[in-house]
């Protein structure tokens, strides 16, 4: 499956249905009157998040949505039908943007969350409600009301508790694959990862989501590389861990770069909880290993986790810290109120 994360798509909701200009003929039956029904409701434009979806690929080859107008009003005094709304279904964390993208008008965080984003016309009015004393034999109706219809821009942002950043070649698809079931592509080249990966990790009991993006390079901001388009994956996120590769040319100026992107991006992330992770110490000695990490403290990290993707040595101790910042709720329980066992965790299959 292809990932996209923004769409460009117009939408036009239905128009009613027009009144009937109609009169009562029956045998024996003398002045019947106007008996000419309502048009229907035009159909609304509903936006629904879904479960099983991760991408807006779908959005490519379907731009145009516009839902059906209201039946016509009809004599007997019957009311035209009202047309079915039309459902455009999408991933949990979508928002829905202006055409010039400057504002939000709709944002889903949680699965089965509806908005009617825009309403269908009014059906027109028929010649029966034109009727009074003084106009017993109206012929004038109503044209049903226009639908409204408008540009929006669709823009993907994974739900993630934990994000998972570094530059190219860091290890992060490695880590990934090491902590939950993701499928991640592992290369020994840059921009192995091109699309942002979500994967479920399971740890003493309790569960998150991990969200790994494309590595950032100096100049991420400006275009470099592949940019910073995916740093808005990882907006929603609660804690940032942030692989530094022991085996590159200087770790502590690998962190300070990413976190000058994370600066220039702005959008709070750089003000985020961030836990450094000093990756590949399988590669080196232990005195090697702890040089580096006081270079990382003295480069701004707080606290400095020795980890290894490849042997998943540390592991255990990142993702300890990792716990706090979730919430109670992430607890992985049966229907039965008991833990899941290590076996029953893994049969559980990540989005690709």
């Amino acid at each position: 499956m292809h990932f996209l994360d923004q769409a460009k798509i117009y939408l036009k909701s239905g128009a009613g249905g027009p009144g009937a200009v109609s009169f009562r003929r029956e045998k024996y039956i003398e002045y019947g009157g106007p008996d000419g029904g309502d048009g229907g409701k035009g159909g609304d434009i509903v936006f629904e998040a879904v479960p099983g979806l991760n991408t807006l690929i779908d959005f490519r080859y379907a731009q145009h949505f516009k839902a059906p107008r209201g039946g016509h009003g009809m004599g007997k005094d019957r009311t035209g039908a009202g047309a079915k709304d039309l459902v455009i279904e999408v991933p949990v964390g979508t928002q829905v943007l202006s055409e010039d993208k400057e504002e939000i008008l709709a944002d889903f965080t949680e699965i089965g969350q509806r908005v009617v984003f825009l309403e269908g016309g009014m059906g027109g009015r028929g010649n029966a409600s034109y009727k009074s004393s003084t106009n017993r034999a109206p012929r004038q109706h109503q044209p049903g009301i226009p639908g409204e219809e408008m540009w929006v821009w669709l823009r993907l942002k994974l739900l993630a508790d934990v994000g998972l950043l570094g530059l190219p070649n860091a290890g992060k698809s490695t880590f990934i694959n090491q902590v939950t079931n993701a499928r991640a592509k592992v290369g020994h080249y840059a921009f192995t990862t091109l699309v942002p990966k979500l994967g479920v990790v399971r740890h003493k009991g309790r569960e998150f989501v991990l969200a790994d993006i494309p590595g950032l390079i100096a100049g991420a901001a400006e275009g470099a590389g592949i940019g910073d388009r995916f740093l808005g994956h990882i907006e929603r996120c609660r804690v940032l861990i942030h692989l530094v590769d022991i085996a590159g040319e200087d770790p502590a100026q690998a962190m300070r770069t990413v976190r000058d992107e994370l600066a220039a991006y702005g959008e709070g992330l750089a003000d985020k909880p961030q836990l450094v992770a000093l990756n590949k110490v399988d590669l080196a000695d232990a005195e090697l290993a702890e040089g580096f990490a006081a270079e990382l403290r003295e480069a701004g990290a707080e606290q400095v986790f020795a980890v290894s993707g490849a042997t998943g040595d540390g592991i255990d101790e990142l993702l300890d810290v990792v716990l706090p910042y979730l919430p109670d709720r992430t607890a992985t329980e049966t229907k039965g109120g008991e833990e899941e066992t290590a076996e029953e965790a893994n049969d559980w299959s990540p989005l690709d």
